[in-house]
């Protein structure tokens, strides 16, 4: 009997056999029959009939040649605000780059539990990287009792990544006010709709509450006190670039510590009160 199998990771195949053993190979994917898994896995048998293990550990591609270094004189700025837009401009141009704003947040609760999902930054500059969400989301509320944050940009085709880190503050009404008037009607009566993270009882659920808005709001949505925007304040940006041989370039740009002095060694001077560094992939 062939029972179909699709993974999280956009692969579909098909495991063969009968009862416990079961055997696949897919590009170096096998499943582990379940008289092989570990205790980790013998005890998440307990909750399930159909318990398994995937290898993916043959799957690698190729990354950039030796040739093709991110060293610091290729840097075009002394400071990372003008290196990301530098970075973010080409990756906008790049094919197979679909949404190059698309932006993964990290954040943690009080406790350090953390959690990760993706954004869509929608601007940036020497102030810092804003991005809009609800302010009742589950990000939001491990915000409000932890500003610290990380941002990661990975732009898979150009093999580069940029991570940010740094603290999180609420941008001004006016501010969430500009941004949201600047949505499409459809975008500004989702926001609405939508008391994100909430737990709800099925689609059609968010299918009726929007008709009634539709109704309510049929031109202009206005914007919920609950919806607004966020802006990360760094405190570093690594620029990332991959290598097949897996030494990876990494640039660090982080802010001059009191009484800190670059020795332009390890520790490079940049330029309006940042530093710079490569550190080991």
């Amino acid at each position: 009997m062939a029972v179909r199998l699709r993974q999280s990771l956009a692969v579909s195949c098909f495991i063969i056999g009968r009862g416990r053993y079961h055997q696949l190979v897919l590009h170096k994917i096998r499943i582990i029959p379940s008289w092989k898994m570990t205790n980790d896995a013998q005890q998440s048998k307990n909750h399930s009939s159909h318990a398994y293990k995937v290898d993916i550990g043959g799957m690698r591609i190729k990354y950039k040649d030796k040739s093709d270094c991110f060293t610091e004189d290729h840097l075009v700025s002394k400071e990372p605000f003008n290196q990301f837009k530098h970075w973010f401009e080409i990756a906008c141009k790049t094919p197979g780059v679909g949404e190059a704003n698309a932006v993964f947040l990290g954040t943690a609760t009080k406790d350090g539990i953390p959690s990760v999902r993706p954004v869509l930054l929608k601007s940036f500059g020497t102030d810092g990287f804003k991005f809009y969400t609800n302010y009742g989301s589950r990000k939001a509320k491990e915000l409000e009792e932890n500003p610290n944050a990380a941002m990661t940009f990975f732009w898979e085709p150009l093999r580069r990544t940029v991570r940010i880190e740094g603290t999180i503050e609420k941008t001004s009404a006016e501010d969430s006010d500009n941004y949201f008037y600047s949505r499409p009607y459809h975008s500004q009566m989702g926001s609405v709709t939508s008391r994100q993270s909430t737990v709800i009882p099925s689609r059609d659920y968010l299918i009726e509450k929007e008709k009634e808005l539709q109704k309510q709001y049929p031109d202009k949505v206005p914007r919920p006190d609950w919806w607004g925007g966020y802006i990360l304040i760094p405190k570093s940006v690594e620029f990332w670039q991959g290598q097949s041989d897996r030494l990876h370039d990494r640039i660090k740009f982080r802010r001059l510590q009191p009484g800190e002095k670059p020795d332009n060694v390890l520790v490079h001077e940049g330029e309006d009160g940042w530093v710079y560094e490569r550190l080991s992939p």
